[in-house]
């Protein structure tokens, strides 16, 4: 396991700030252990998840060109047809994956291919399961056209989730499983297939990016 390149300054600041309340609660506290240790605990507890946010996890990925591997990590949500207005203004099947703030937050393309779109939206902060969030909040939208099919994988930022990172630009190679972004903290990643696309997932499935099999070209 590794620290994501987007966590390096939190993870210092978060060890500092760490540093600052030991010394308080020491020089400040003493004996008084009723309060100090649990400020102790809570201030550890909070630096531990800062840590555990931004790791990178050792895994065997899952490579196939017939296959669409899950961009992120979470909980499948929603599977269902629906219009998609902003690239393919047709009927797509919308797969979306609701990202806690204790997953790993980095998301990868689901395939090989070459990205055909790629752009940032500015927007609001409803929580990430509302139904106007696909569309009203902060979110980027990246299209990657492979050999045998067309998708589109959209990072969306929820209520908590206030920044999102994208790689992606337009005419750049995507490889399975390469980084495209990393959404702080917490959010959905939305992607939409071709009708008539095998779906592998169903609703309430864990998945995890780079291994588990969304659906099948």
């Amino acid at each position: 396991m590794r620290i994501h390149k987007e966590g390096w300054m939190y993870c210092i600041v978060a060890s500092i700030l760490f540093a600052i309340v030991i010394w308080l609660c020491q020089t400040f506290l003493g004996d008084i252990l009723w309060l100090k240790i649990p400020i102790l605990i809570l201030s550890g507890l909070l630096w531990f998840w800062v840590f555990w946010f931004f790791r990178i996890p050792t895994r065997t990925e899952t490579f196939d060109d017939n296959l669409i591997i899950s961009p992120c990590d979470g909980k499948v949500v929603v599977i269902e047809e629906t219009t998609e207005t902003e690239y393919f203004k047709d009927r797509r099947l919308q797969i979306s994956i609701f990202m806690s703030p204790l997953n790993v937050h980095v998301n990868k393309y689901p395939m090989s291919g070459k990205v055909m779109y790629a752009k940032h939206h500015a927007g609001k902060y409803l929580v990430a399961w509302h139904p106007k969030s696909s569309t009203e909040n902060e979110r980027t939208t990246i299209v990657v056209k492979g050999s045998k099919a067309e998708i589109l994988v959209r990072q969306i930022a929820g209520a908590v989730a206030r920044r999102i990172v994208m790689y992606s630009k337009e005419g750049d190679a995507a490889k399975q499983n390469a980084e495209l972004g990393f959404i702080k903290f917490g959010s959905r990643v939305d992607i939409y297939l071709p009708i008539g696309t095998q779906v592998n997932a169903q609703i309430g499935d864990i998945v995890q990016n780079g291994v588990s099999v969304i659906a099948t070209i």
